[in-house]
């Protein structure tokens, strides 16, 4: 059944712009915060993940602009908003799909691995990468406000969030498996109890999750159209995506992936030696290939 866009209007609500505020801070600490974790930690794995955070920041800020110009909104903010509250999760993505592979290469574990190490971050990077350039043309098309781009636009921002629900549903299969089969058949590597690369496998999982649910609500937006229920109501935006992310890169902040670098592995002829994460004490053993 077609979904009727006629009569189109950039918000079927007044926006609120206490909530747009508290967004705004919080997106922007959490933001800035990694930004510092990033460089004393030199995690530049986490630079999407940051980005992303930024995107939301600013994505709020317009929406407070939105909020001021009740009911005579311009296209700048809305523009902004939408695209970049949008595109943030596949950032997001792009960090996550890193730290799996760190820890996949951390325990030495890519005989357990449905995708070899090499290709693993090629892959979901692409996937990611793809949809990020779908919903931001879907984003930028729909912004238009004409019928025909707000059809169209909607449409590209589906495929878009369904790439990313697909990439996502993959990503959690092999992680899972991953988990299991060196759980089954542990590598040295995992046996060390200064690595908590279970702890951050349990993260990962979990914002995979908060992105899945986000991404789903999105796509059910979308599909019932700018006249639907979730597009008429504003609380769908702040619990389901604002909420949700926001979670996303706090829990980046407290349990942050530097964890992994500090304890990851060099491997020097037929040797492999382990960094502790405790003091830099090192133990060596041999690799058992």
């Amino acid at each position: 059944m077609a979904v009727d866009n006629s009569d189109f209007q950039y918000f079927r609500y007044n926006p609120s712009i206490a909530a747009a505020v508290i967004f705004t801070v919080l997106f922007l600490l959490s933001s800035f915060i990694h930004v510092y974790q990033l460089f004393r930690k030199q995690t530049l794995y986490m630079i999407p993940l940051v980005l992303g955070g930024f995107l939301e920041g600013i994505g709020y800020i317009a929406r407070i602009v939105s909020s001021q110009q009740t009911p005579n909104w311009t296209l700048g903010p809305y523009i902004i908003q939408t695209i970049f509250v949008l595109v943030a999760p596949a950032l997001y993505a792009a960090s996550i799909y890193m730290i799996l592979g760190r820890i996949i290469l951390l325990l030495n574990g890519e005989i357990h691995s449905l995708i070899k190490k090499r290709w693993l971050t090629k892959i979901f990077v692409a996937c990611d990468i793809l949809s990020f350039l779908v919903l931001a043309a879907g984003g930028g098309i729909l912004a238009q406000g004409t019928q025909s781009s707000v059809t169209l636009g909607q449409n590209l921002i589906l495929v878009g969030l369904f790439i990313q629900i697909v990439a996502f549903g993959v990503f959690v299969v092999v992680a899972f498996l991953f988990h299991k089969r060196i759980r089954s058949n542990p590598t040295h590597e995992s046996l060390q109890p200064n690595v908590p690369w279970a702890k951050h496998l349990y993260v990962l999982y979990f914002v995979s999750l908060l992105i899945m649910v986000r991404s789903v609500v999105r796509v059910v937006e979308y599909i019932q159209g700018y006249k639907g229920y979730i597009l008429s109501h504003e609380a769908f935006i702040y619990i389901f995506d604002a909420t949700l992310m926001f979670i996303v890169v706090v829990v980046f902040n407290v349990v942050h992936p530097s964890q992994l670098t500090a304890g990851r592995k060099i491997v020097h002829e037929g040797h492999v030696t382990l960094e502790s994460l405790s003091g830099g004490e090192t133990v060596d053993m041999v690799n058992k290939s």
